[in-house]
């Protein structure tokens, strides 16, 4: 029996994280979509965050190239961090992922204080593609370990923040209650000439009730106690970046400013850095070339996955924004999941059509990260066969009541 298959299936998940990043998640599930329909034609666009893999996955997906840069990581040891530069038309882009210089993953369980962990990794990334050239610096925040309010990436990048005897600040968030004034005339000569871009949450502000410190702190480490000295702290910088700074904001309560534990007020407020809507500033044609829309226009099914599918996905994960989007051109869309947790059906209220688990079968989370991809893989051949099932049904019924008629 004649059935309509799908043509052109875009494949547009996230990282599963600590187990598969965006890339390796593309590829299984486009295997499995060609074991079940060959000769289909597969698009495959890794989604980034703006978390870990950021720079990794824009990369990959531009043809790019990533450099590693040893820098100061948020509980001072040095760490391996990287920024990469995109390619072909957008190789003047330097894409800097914070969570690789300053992550909460950087963090030993035993070290977590955001009172005390800096960004001054961050800045040091910052310099070397200032150094190298680029035009523009695209910031991913997310996955932070840090509260110091881009304090230490400003330290790295020139400028000094000191306390009423002029004497320079310690490294952390902490160390912000002492802040008298902040002297920008040494930054790095390069920040008067290129774009700064942070790719951020516009939900996430520096200051008041829903502060980062309020919000974020207690995730990072902080006691109640560490979380009223952080916020009163962080009040403190805002007044002084924003009587000594260049920003024509509120640097408390703008969309954005809190993104990374304050990195886009810091930024924002001492070289006039755009703050972007995260989503926005990746997946849009303009600054990382990736054109979500317009590959979702060509297609005829989407497929996303996420690692946990949960209450928290419609609230500015990776599926939803590719279900809005889908949204947008009338193109259904699938969802994958390592795990279904609580709340998971609230998903199809922002258009994600169905979902499913990748595990078949209960297993340890161990195995479960070790056959992340052949479970990927196998769990987008049975979608694609159910798939292939609904149309059979339906020209099957489409038949008998042309029959009967």
């Amino acid at each position: 029996m004649p059935v309509r298959l799908p043509q052109r299936v875009l494949v547009a998940p996230s990282g599963f994280k600590e187990s598969l990043g965006a890339e390796e998640v593309a590829a299984a599930i486009a295997a499995g979509v060609r074991r079940a329909v060959p000769g289909v034609r597969v698009d495959t666009v890794p989604i980034a965050d703006g978390g870990e893999g950021t720079a990794r996955t824009l990369a990959a997906s531009t043809r790019g190239s990533l450099h590693p840069v040893t820098v100061m990581g948020p509980v001072g040891a040095p760490v391996t961090a990287h920024w990469a530069r995109l390619g072909g038309a957008h190789s003047s882009v330097a894409v800097v992922e914070m969570a690789s210089a300053a992550g909460l993953s950087l963090v030993p369980a035993d070290a977590r204080d955001p009172g005390a962990t800096t960004t001054y990794g961050v800045g040091q990334l910052i310099e070397a593609a200032l150094d190298a050239g680029v035009d523009t610096v695209l910031v991913g925040c997310g996955d932070s370990g840090t509260c110091d309010g881009g304090a230490g990436a400003l330290q790295a990048l020139g400028a000094r923040i000191v306390d009423a005897a002029g004497d320079d600040l310690g490294r952390g968030g902490r160390e912000l209650a002492r802040a008298h004034a902040v002297d920008l005339t040494g930054l790095h000569s390069r920040l008067r000439e290129v774009d700064v871009v942070l790719a951020c949450n516009p939900h996430n502000v520096l200051g008041g009730d829903r502060g980062v410190a309020r919000v974020f702190g207690p995730q990072k480490g902080a006691t109640p106690a560490d979380v009223e000295q952080l916020a009163a702290a962080l009040d403190t910088w805002a007044r002084i970046l924003g009587r000594d700074g260049v920003a024509d904001l509120d640097l408390r309560t703008a969309p954005g400013t809190g993104a990374s534990g304050g990195l886009g007020a810091g930024l924002a407020g001492a070289v006039g850095a755009r703050l972007v809507s995260r989503f926005d500033a990746l997946l849009d044609s303009g600054l990382a070339g990736i054109d979500l829309d317009r590959r979702i226009r060509k297609a005829d099914l989407v497929i996303t996955a996420e690692g946990s599918i949960d209450f928290q996905t419609p609230h500015g994960k990776v599926p939803a924004e590719v279900a809005r989007r889908c949204g947008r051109h009338g193109v259904p869309v699938i969802a994958l999941a390592g795990s279904l947790g609580h709340g998971a059906p609230d998903v199809h209220d922002v258009g994600i059509a169905a979902i499913a688990s990748i595990i078949p079968v209960p297993m340890p989370l161990a195995e479960a990260v070790a056959n992340g991809e052949r479970l990927l893989t196998e769990a987008a051949e049975r979608t694609m066969r159910m798939i292939l099932l609904g149309g059979a049904v339906s020209a099957r019924t489409g038949s008998k009541r042309r029959a009967s008629a």
